[in-house]
């Protein structure tokens, strides 16, 4: 069957229809595409044509996909006739050039159309990787400005590919595809494609820039503040700030601790977080696959807060054996039948108090404890400037 030929005016609606399904699809604006394909066969020319960087004039292209305009022509150099050195790609004899613009001189330039089979044969290959890459450039920009405003949140997102040796996961947000790293999902979780699983977005590229190699949206399953944002979906009252969520603490996969206080008297913060019939707690639980979450009061004081957080041990006392900010320590007082409790299993307990708290916690059971457990470092009290102010200066 003889191959079927390319009339001159041709309707190309179907690759204007294409481009505006796949801007679509993306969810890039048609405009933002357009430019993109623009670039790529601008630079393509250049290239193949041996143009200079600072010649941006000499290749003109005209792309609307609304209005379904697709112009390429060439800034030719009017010559008087052609010789040894003459460049076809470049030049345009004044016989010629006359033709299309009926003003032009020899030293002039003329706008000269290209044809597409000529513009396929010199330039289709770089302008196809250019313009892959230009896509790339647009998702990455639209990530920027769609999610920017999303950055520390939490959303839901579409297993769309599980790579069978790494495990690393492709999702689906928002109609753009970003990967959740292997180290970045709960320790032993297995995930599925055609799964809805909730992602924390916990960095986001702010400002776009053309070929920026390290846009990003970088999503997590480990990280601790996931736990919090997935209370505040579970929980009107954290929601609308009547209960506060002060601190949180996390083993991905394992167990999490999170502090909270109510700022209305008449609210019972550990009940509004539980839920009724523990619906609350378990509905969090559930989505990040079964990690065991504490939930525990905040307080003002820092020692009744760390028996807080070793719950559910019983604390008998607590020393602040440093209460300098950057040295923070203390010593836990249990008994000798809740000092495993305390501990928890491989130091988890302690841990996670530790980091909910901000102090070094050292645990001892009431019959190990010694006098100089209960010695104290002062709070060191920084030093006064003896450097005159300004306004001290030239006082008598």
């Amino acid at each position: 069957m003889a191959k079927r030929k390319t009339v001159k005016g041709e309707d190309y609606g179907d690759i204007y229809e294409n481009l505006a399904l796949l801007a679509q699809e993306k969810g890039i604006s048609g405009e933002i595409l357009a430019e993109k394909i623009k670039y790529a066969i601008e630079k393509s020319l250049k290239s193949n044509l041996h143009f200079d960087d600072d010649e941006e004039d000499f290749v003109i292209v005209n792309i609307d996909i609304e209005k379904k305009i697709f112009d390429v022509s060439i800034m030719k150099e009017v010559i008087e006739v052609v010789d040894t050195l003459y460049e076809p790609e470049k030049e345009i004899v004044l016989e010629e050039a006359i033709k299309i613009d009926p003003k032009a001189e020899v030293g002039s330039r003329v706008k000269c159309p290209i044809d597409t089979k000529l513009f396929k044969r010199i330039a289709a290959k770089n302008a196809k990787d250019l313009i892959k890459q230009g896509f790339s450039n647009a998702e990455r920009q639209h990530l920027s400005e769609i999610w920017g405003q999303y950055e520390n949140e939490a959303v839901s997102a579409l297993v769309t590919k599980i790579e069978p040796k790494t495990l690393h996961a492709t999702l689906e947000i928002n109609k753009n595809e970003v990967i959740l790293l292997r180290n970045e999902q709960i320790p032993g979780e297995t995930l599925e494609v055609g799964q809805v699983i909730k992602v924390y977005i916990s960095g986001v590229s702010k400002e776009y820039k053309e070929g920026e190699k390290n846009q990003y949206l970088k999503v997590s399953r480990t990280d601790k503040w996931l736990i919090k944002r997935l209370f505040e979906l579970e929980c009107p009252e954290i929601y609308d700030g009547t209960v506060e969520i002060k601190a949180v603490s996390r083993v991905p996969g394992s167990r999490s601790k999170i502090a909270v206080k109510s700022n209305d008297p008449n609210v019972d913060a550990l009940g509004a977080c539980i839920g009724p019939q523990k619906s609350r707690i378990n509905a969090v639980t559930k989505e990040v696959k079964g990690e065991k979450v504490d939930v525990v009061m905040y307080c003002e004081d820092d020692e009744e807060f760390i028996k807080q957080a070793l719950k559910p041990a019983d604390v008998i006392n607590v020393i602040i054996t440093n209460p300098n900010p950057d040295k923070r320590s203390c010593k836990v007082i249990v008994p000798d039948n809740q000092l495993s409790l305390a501990i928890g299993n491989k130091g988890q307990n302690a841990w996670l108090a530790a980091k909910l708290t901000g102090y070094k916690v050292d645990i001892k059971a009431e019959s190990a404890v010694r006098p100089e457990d209960y010695e104290t470092v002062p709070l060191e009290v920084p030093e006064p400037d003896t450097e005159a102010s300004p306004e001290a200066e030239g006082t008598e």
